[in-house]
């Protein structure tokens, strides 16, 4: 086991050419299981990758470096047998299935997971690390541009700190979900995870532009909504960057109220715009917004709502806050939070549907069955209650 002292103890290997590849894998394949983190580059371009992967084997940290033109075929497919240790990891398995086509077939320990379950508040891996080893990690590399080389020396250090604690941590973990019986909570959400993650997001493209806060939008707001949207898009595409460094959510919201209420006028005269809307880009916003603003009311797009946006019957908010308050009050007993237990949006959808078994409990509410099972009283209760 390796001595944990200070973040800067651990040595690791840097590896970028395929002879060392050959004999990482000859290390996977004898270790027992292997502790996994990515590195992305969601903040800085809009093809957003896998730019660096960290793994651990006991006291043996490596960075394999993706982006350096190696043939990765054996690596991943000894990664695929092993099980895996990773904190928060629906973001890493998801980006490793997209980028390099890797779907895990062993188990995956959560350790962010086990930590919700518990009943740890602070989840983030650098607060687990103190809390557990007293060792304070730096946070300094959550926003570099990982697609950058060549990588900073402080950059690897950083990456290397993300799986060096894992395998003690999981351990710890572990030795906690036994002692209160959850070990089964955590399998049973950590196969959840696995599985959603090598699933293809079936959102229509046509339909991407409904952002967080449209469902409260007229058909006529939807209209400079979509405009706008796809003007950002279109040009988040042609720099490379994520569409939020061309233009914010909120901004965008805030432009088209003005527009609505002040057609025809000068763009320079509503919302403050960020300095990199000038120029072509400045004069390509300003014919979006034309484009709304003449757009025939019979072209103007449908108001859509999701389920959880749509009007309860007329005793269905009263059964939504009892049912909430019951859950809570399981919830505080098992020592975890509310969410973890039931999340608000699954509860309302089971007070709509009013399901009668375990099984339209968790399809209802798209729970998974040791989080059915612990609220099926509840449910049971109120739904008795109505008749």
């Amino acid at each position: 086991m390796e001595s944990l002292n200070t973040p800067e103890s651990a040595s690791y290997v840097y590896l970028r050419d395929g002879a060392a590849i050959e004999e990482l894998i000859e290390r996977m394949r004898a270790s027992e299981r292997i502790a996994l983190d990515t590195e992305a580059d969601s903040l800085h371009n809009y093809y957003e990758k896998v730019c660096l992967i960290q793994l651990s084997l006991g006291r043996e940290h490596y960075l394999i470096d993706p982006l350096a033109g190696l043939d990765l075929t054996g690596f991943l497919e000894a990664l695929a047998t092993k099980p895996l240790i990773v904190h928060g990891g629906d973001y890493d398995l998801r980006m490793l299935r997209v980028s390099l086509g890797f779907i895990p077939r062993a188990d995956v320990f959560d350790t962010m997971i086990a930590a919700q379950l518990v009943g740890i508040e602070q989840i983030g891996l650098a607060a687990l690390i103190e809390r557990f080893f007293g060792i304070i990690v730096g946070k300094e590399g959550q926003k570099s541009d990982w697609s950058r080389r060549p990588l900073t020396e402080k950059q690897l250090r950083y990456a290397v700190n993300d799986t060096r604690f894992l395998e003690q941590l999981a351990d710890c973990l572990g030795g906690l979900l036994s002692e209160r019986g959850r070990l089964e909570w955590h399998r049973e959400s950590c196969r959840a995870m696995k599985e959603a993650t090598g699933r293809t997001n079936s959102r229509d493209p046509e339909e991407a532009w409904r952002i967080k806060g449209s469902g409260r939008l007229t058909r006529r707001q939807l209209a400079y909504l979509r405009e706008l949207w796809r003007w950002r898009d279109d040009h988040a595409r042609r720099a490379n960057v994520p569409p939020f460094k061309i233009l914010g959510n909120q901004q965008i919201m805030e432009i088209l109220f003005w527009a609505e209420c002040h057609p025809g006028a000068p763009l320079h005269q509503g919302p403050k715009l960020p300095r990199n809307i000038n120029g072509a880009r400045l004069g390509a916003l300003e014919e979006a917004i034309a484009r709304a603003a003449q757009l025939p009311n019979e072209q103007w797009p449908e108001i859509k709502r999701r389920d959880h946006d749509q009007a309860p019957r007329n005793d269905c908010k009263e059964q939504i806050d009892a049912l909430r308050s019951e859950c809570a009050r399981i919830a505080k007993e098992l020592e975890i939070s509310a969410s973890t237990l039931a999340p608000r949006a699954a509860l309302e959808a089971i007070a709509r549907m009013r399901p009668r078994t375990l099984d339209e409990i968790m399809s209802s509410g798209g729970l998974l069955r040791w989080q059915a099972k612990l609220v099926q009283g509840a449910v049971e209760k109120f739904s008795q209650a109505r008749h």
